[in-house]
């Protein structure tokens, strides 16, 4: 299992290494010019060419991506020319918002594709199969901005004056308590270095955090706060998982194992839950890892319409202002993070199905 691993880790190296070719490639070769976007349109040529001086913009790109990877082995991704801040401590304080709102659309996915999927199997050409399968092909052709428009419509307007009413934008409303772990733990906190970024990381992670310092306020206003984009964000992945589910359970209720069981009298959820189920559990774990990859990397439009600062929208922001460091450091997280989660899903094999040997 551990040469597994060791081997997967390597042979991920390359892919990682031509993401960052291709994405540092990329972003200095699409029109536009970075001094402008961050300086204005009526930056002088004089100012432009000492900016571009000064973040060395004027040297040939192969030793500027030199550099850089000089610079990422040192574990430093530069400046960020919008923010004039470390990329690094971007990167601590907007990617807890894009995990929390993922793990939570794919919770959401997951709780109700599942049994949705299981169900439409079990009752097969029935009405609730029927009306399973028109909600998926729905949920699979929604836009995300339209439903995630609609949903604060609906539940921050129109249900503003029930115990229905749920917060439209943000991560937690002003003036909720969120004192830091570290700091209801008494520990001291360090200038920075590796330990320093990973107590603000931990502490950005709103739900994590209140449950470390038994902050029953925080924690009930950061779910609120979650709940209308991640189910705006997971109807795509909920629909996608509740077919999959489907399919999967359909093809093994249809072996023989499986009337054999019933036919020895077993109970028919028995039946379904132990022998069906863990048995079409493969395909989905393949599709949860792919939906989550994709949720990480795809929440641009669902962060924007409900005001969060994660990763989709500080790199959509970065784009357009033609700001490299961060265009290159949040695509390289996110890309590691794609490679960790299908690793996760190729080791989960071996554990589903015996018959799979890691080696």
């Amino acid at each position: 299992m551990i040469q597994y691993i060791v081997r997967r880790f390597l042979s991920s190296l390359p892919v990682l290494f031509g993401i960052l070719l291709v994405t540092f490639t990329l972003a200095r070769v699409i029109p536009g010019d970075p001094c402008r976007a961050i300086l204005g349109e009526r930056a002088t040529q004089e100012v432009c060419d000492r900016f571009i001086r000064e973040k060395g913009l004027d040297r040939p790109i192969l030793v500027q991506f030199w550099v850089y990877l000089g610079e990422i082995a040192r574990g430093d991704f530069g400046q960020s020319f919008r923010y004039s801040m470390p990329v690094t401590r971007l990167l601590v304080e907007r990617l807890p918002t894009t995990l929390e709102l993922s793990f939570a659309a794919l919770s959401v996915a997951m709780v109700i594709g599942i049994p949705l999927g299981i169900l439409a199997a079990v009752r097969h050409n029935s009405w609730i199969d029927v009306l399973t399968m028109i909600w998926a092909n729905i949920g699979v052709s929604m836009p995300v901005f339209w439903l995630g428009l609609m949903l604060a419509y609906v539940f921050s307007l129109l249900l503003k004056d029930t115990s229905f009413w749920l917060p439209p934008s943000g991560r937690l409303t002003p003036g909720v308590p969120d004192t830091p772990f570290y700091e209801v733990w008494n520990l001291s906190f360090p200038e920075n270095g590796f330990l320093a970024g990973l107590y603000v990381f931990i502490s950005r992670l709103n739900i994590l955090n209140a449950l470390l310092t038994a902050n029953w306020i925080l924690l009930k206003d950061a779910i609120q706060h979650l709940i209308l984009p991640a189910l705006a964000l997971g109807t795509i992945p909920m629909a996608l998982i509740a077919r999959i589910t489907r399919s999967a359970m359909l093809d093994v209720l249809g072996q023989d194992y499986i009337r054999t069981a019933r036919a020895k009298g077993l109970p028919y959820h028995a039946v379904v839950f132990k022998h069906a189920f863990r048995n079409s559990l493969i395909p989905l774990v393949t599709v949860i890892g792919l939906s989550l990859g994709s949720l990480l990397g795809g929440a641009v439009l669902t962060e924007t319409i409900f005001g969060l600062s994660g990763v989709g929208r500080t790199l959509y922001d970065a784009i357009t202002a033609r700001d490299y460091g961060i265009v290159q450091a949040f695509t390289v997280v996110i890309a590691i993070i794609f490679v960790i989660i299908n690793l996760i899903v190729d080791i989960s094999y071996a554990y589903l199905d015996p018959r799979i040997r890691l080696r």
